[in-house]
């Protein structure tokens, strides 16, 4: 009989190719897991290098400091198993899951489906694994994947949970858009009752250029129940506690997946066997906490104020200047901006033309002043009659539209 298992979700907001700053967020996620009872710890998809690192990829010298980094990280890891993603230089570069425990890595599993489509580019950089495999952690087995291979309807996590894995854990970098999380939530929930087994979710939070990565890590039990959900565009530590035994009971009532499982169970590599850290349970009974998933209109504020946030701040740069017409549209991304990065590190300019008036002025005066940033004039008459004369020749015959307005 296996004692149920605490797990912690550490959702971090990594920085592409910071190695060192990403290896600080990993070794204080384990610190903090190991106190907060955890015996398993999962990290996002790549975790160590941010994601996508690209062409850093393509340099020898950004895979040999990652492994080093990952040396390092793994000893933080005593008395807690650590699943952390990383770039794994072997005969060719894999997406990998790295299983520390004991201070030192274990085993390596390999991200089996890569991505090449919408804003994904892996098949570029990374060889593909060559099959699922688990980890028996005392009693309870685990099954690891990673993103896209938790996805794919089948294998990988199918042919583990025949191989006896009660938990399957995904280590993902899964991009926001519009209803991603309901839409990942739906799948996941259907992964747990096609397999009957947990599945632990762990995605990565921030933005990264274009991308935005919104957390929202999941635990969810053999039957499909949500026992634990992360806050979404913000880093967060979840801890939830499962009962491995509730799906070895269902499995066993379940005879149909018996002559698949024979099937299946040679094709799956037992990668690592641990003991199962001896903790003190910081919370009692199963499950751990479910944040209410935002509506529509928050949930698309938070991206863009996220996005904003990190591109601000991944990229060094202190203060950002706009413009306010006292239009809604500037007015928004004037109250993103504000949000994202507080009133002393914005600059609002407005500036006064034949096509502003004193009313739209006065209202962007006043989103100033209500927003706690100072408003500065620049009149732009004179260069927008510059602009006027340099194109005259090439609006000739043409009537003054929303053209010259946008000048």
């Amino acid at each position: 009989m296996a004692m149920p298992l605490q797990i912690a979700l550490c959702q971090i907001d990594p920085t592409v190719g910071d190695i060192p700053g990403n290896e600080r967020k990993l070794g204080e996620g384990i610190d903090a897991a190991r106190q907060a009872g955890a015996q398993l710890v999962l990290f996002p998809e790549l975790a160590l290098t941010g994601y996508p690192p690209e062409d850093l990829l393509l340099k020898e010298h950004f895979l040999s400091d990652a492994r080093a980094s990952l040396e390092r990280v793994a000893s933080r890891a005593q008395d807690v198993v650590a699943l952390v993603g990383y770039p794994e230089r072997a005969d060719d570069v894999y997406n990998a899951c790295a299983v520390l425990a004991e201070g030192s890595v274990k085993a390596i599993y390999r991200k089996i489906f890569l991505p090449n489509y919408g804003v994904f580019d892996e098949q570029r950089y990374f060889q593909s694994g060559s099959g699922g495999v688990v980890i028996e952690l005392g009693e309870v087995i685990v099954g690891l994947t990673v993103c896209e291979d938790i996805w794919e309807p089948g294998p990988p996590a199918s042919d583990e949970a025949l191989a006896g894995a009660t938990l399957i854990v995904n280590l993902s970098a899964s991009p926001y858009h519009v209803g991603k999380g309901a839409e990942r939530e739906r799948m996941l929930v259907q992964r747990a009752r096609d397999n009957i087994s947990a599945v632990a979710f762990c995605n990565m939070v921030g933005g990264q250029d274009e991308l935005v990565f919104d957390g929202h890590s999941l635990v969810i039990d053999h039957d499909g129940t949500v026992v634990a959900r992360g806050a979404q565009f913000a880093e967060q530590m979840i801890v939830a506690t499962i009962d491995p035994d509730g799906a070895r009971g269902v499995r066993l009532r379940d005879t149909r997946h018996r002559p698949m499982s024979r099937r299946s169970h040679p094709q799956v590599a037992v990668i690592a066997r641990l003991e199962l850290p001896d903790v003190s349970p910081q919370a009692s009974g199963l499950g751990g906490p479910v944040a209410e998933p935002l509506d529509r209109s928050d949930e698309v504020y938070g991206a863009l104020v996220l996005g904003l946030r990190d591109y601000v701040e991944k990229n060094g740069f202190a203060h950002v200047v706009m413009g306010l017409s006292g239009g809604i549209d500037s007015a928004l991304v004037a109250v993103i901006a504000v949000d994202a990065l507080g009133p002393e590190r914005v600059s609002l300019v407005v500036m006064p033309s034949p096509y502003s008036s004193p009313e739209t002025q006065a209202d962007a005066r006043q989103l100033a002043s209500n927003l706690g940033v100072e408003a500065r004039e620049l009149p732009i008459a004179d260069a927008m009659s510059a602009y006027d004369s340099t194109l005259a020749e090439v609006f000739d015959g043409r009537e003054p539209d929303i053209t010259e307005e946008n000048l």
